[in-house]
C-alpha cells in the first residue's frame, strides 16, 4: 500500500524510529534468551567484586570469557547512571519540575558521573586487554575471543 505524500505528515525522525525498533529488538532478544541469562554470572556480589579487584591489584586476576566481575558491575553502574541522567532530563521538561534547581543539579551530576564511568570503563578495557593479551574492543565488535585456557573462567 503506497501512501500519497501529500496526505501524510512526518511525525517521527529517524533517531526516534531507530531507538524504538532497537528497544523492541532488545526486548525480544532478552525475552527469547531468558533461560540462558538465568545461568549467567554477569553481576557479581559485593564479595565477588572486591575479591576480583583485590586480585587485579595483586596481578593475579583470572581471565573471564564474558564480562569479569568489575566489567559486570560497571555495566550496571553505567545503565543506572544513564537512566538517572535521562530521567532527570525528562523531569526538567515537566511542569511539575520546571525550574527546580535540585533536578538540574542531579541531572548535571549524573551526566558528569557518566563521563567518569565511561573513562573508568575505557581504562578497565585497556588494562584487561593488556593483562590478558587480547583486544577486547575487537572482541566486542566481532563477538569472539580466544578459546578458554586452563584457569580461565567461562
Amino acid at each position: 500500500m503506497t501512501e500519497d505524500p501529500k496526505s501524510t505528515v512526518k511525525v517521527w525522525d529517524p533517531v526516534v524510529r531507530i531507538f524504538h525498533w532497537s528497544l523492541v529488538g532488545a526486548f525480544a532478544v532478552a525475552w527469547l534468551t531468558g533461560d540462558e541469562l538465568e545461568r549467567a554470572q554477569f553481576v557479581p556480589g559485593l564479595s565477588g567484586l572486591t575479591g576480583y579487584v583485590s586480585d587485579i591489584r595483586k596481578g593475579r586476576e583470572h581471565r573471564h570469557l564474558g564480562h569479569n566481575p568489575a566489567g559486570g558491575a560497571m555495566v550496571v553502574a553505567l545503565i543506572l547512571a544513564l537512566l538517572a541522567t535521562g530521567g532527570t532530563g525528562w523531569m526538567m521538561t515537566l511542569d511539575m519540575f520546571w525550574g527546580a534547581e535540585w533536578v538540574e543539579e542531579v541531572h548535571e551530576a549524573m551526566a558528569n558521573l557518566m563521563l567518569v564511568l565511561v573513562g573508568l570503563h575505557i581504562a578497565g578495557v585497556v588494562v584487561a586487554s593488556i593483562r590478558h593479551h587480547e583486544n577486547l574492543v575487537r572482541a566486542m565488535l566481532t563477538g569472539r575471543k580466544r578459546a578458554p585456557a586452563p584457569g580461565d573462567i567461562a
